[in-house]
């Protein structure tokens, strides 16, 4: 038994390398063929549904380890390796492009989301203090600055721990022995 929870840890690594490989070659053909889809909403609902699928496959492979029998902190430890894990990669993938190899294209993308932002607030029909005062709170800000995109980091991976709690409790099992 003192086996087990290595093996789903080691599965929850292997997981967490795939996907963090997966969004990090996401990121790498996206600066390469298109950079102006880091700036589209639907790329991020993709990364969202790689990211959730992956941590349930990872659960579910755990659960396959454990022989049916997984209990809820096993299934969001291997949820959360596996998630926590893969965004680092992806996160490190993207201070790497946008500060170190390419920062010019983080200045173009800025000004890019910049301007769609000012777009979509006068769409709404916002008026244009509002949407002036908007505008000098986002030009401040640096989304590919390193601090900015660790903090990015954490706040995914707050989001995606909930989600991570809900997977642990469909994926828990009871033990109908308890004595065991």
């Amino acid at each position: 038994m003192e086996n087990q929870p290595i093996s789903i840890k080691k599965s929850a690594v292997n997981y967490g390398v795939i996907l963090g490989a997966v969004l990090a070659l996401m990121t790498t053909l996206m600066y390469v063929l298109n950079p102006d889809l880091f700036t589209k909403w639907y790329v991020g609902i993709i990364s969202f549904i790689i990211i959730i699928a992956m941590g349930i496959v990872s659960t579910a492979k755990a659960k396959g380890i454990l022989g049916g029998m997984m209990n809820f902190k096993q299934g969001f430890t291997v949820y959360f390796i596996t998630v926590a894990l893969g965004l680092l990669i992806s996160t490190l993938v993207g201070i790497l492009i946008f500060n170190i190899i390419d920062p010019d294209m983080a200045a173009n993308l800025q000004e890019k989301t910049l301007a769609m932002t000012a777009e979509m607030l006068e769409k709404f029909g916002t008026p244009q203090a509002a949407i002036d005062e908007q505008m000098a709170k986002m030009s401040e800000q640096n989304n590919f600055a390193i601090g900015s995109q660790l903090k990015s980091y954490v706040f995914s991976l707050a989001f995606m721990s909930v989600i991570g709690l809900l997977v642990a409790l469909i994926f828990k099992t009871k033990n109908p022995n308890p004595l065991n």
